[in-house]
């Protein structure tokens, strides 16, 4: 479950060397909806922390060499999905490193598990407005090829959100400069770490 403490404001001076030494070879998992930040956060997440970043949707794209756009057009949904939860388990075995996922990732229950198994999960949570004046500046996402791309955004914030609570940590993507979110992600990720070693 999301440690609901871990949302505010962290320090620039968080413990990077704790945190990385503390992982291990455990992969951090960037998960929340598209728009959130994953990969701006994510590379530089890793940069910091001196870790290897990967992003799921790249690796996807390079296995089927196919944009994630045209495995939606010509396969459908269930099609991508199930290739994503293959090349998340694959890269779930090459940490330690920063992964950030696609949106709908976290939502099958099988790439959860192999994600709390070798990960520490960290959703990036944004609100509505933060999320679509994101997302409308690019075309690129399938899910909001549709007349009504708010309703849209929306409807998934409602379904997906009570599951990216689950995760290890949450922490607020808002409208700062992203090295402020990656140090609020280092802040999170030592009071997480910190909390499971006292237990």
């Amino acid at each position: 479950m999301a440690d609901p403490g871990a949302s505010g404001r962290g320090s620039a001076h968080a413990d990077t060397d704790g945190v990385r030494d503390r992982l291990g070879a455990r992969t951090i998992v960037l998960v929340g909806m598209m728009g959130c930040g994953k990969s701006s956060v994510g590379r530089l997440l890793a940069a910091r922390l001196k870790l290897p970043f990967v992003d799921a949707d790249t690796e996807i794209e390079l296995a089927a060499n196919l944009t994630i756009q045209e495995i939606f057009a010509r396969h459908g949904e269930p099609y991508f999905r199930a290739g994503e939860h293959r090349v998340i388990a694959r890269l779930l075995g090459q940490g330690p490193q920063v992964l950030a996922t696609g949106g709908g990732a976290f939502m099958n229950p099988e790439t959860r598990k192999l994600i709390a198994e070798s990960g520490i999960s960290v959703w990036l949570k944004a609100d509505f407005e933060t999320l679509f004046e994101r997302v409308s500046r690019r075309a690129n996402r399938p899910l909001l090829q549709t007349p009504d791309p708010a309703g849209v955004l929306k409807r998934l914030m409602a379904l997906r959100d009570p599951v990216y609570a689950q995760a290890d940590v949450a922490v607020d993507s808002r409208n700062v400069p992203h090295e402020q979110v990656v140090s609020d992600v280092v802040s999170a990720l030592d009071a997480h770490m910190r909390k499971n070693d006292d237990e």
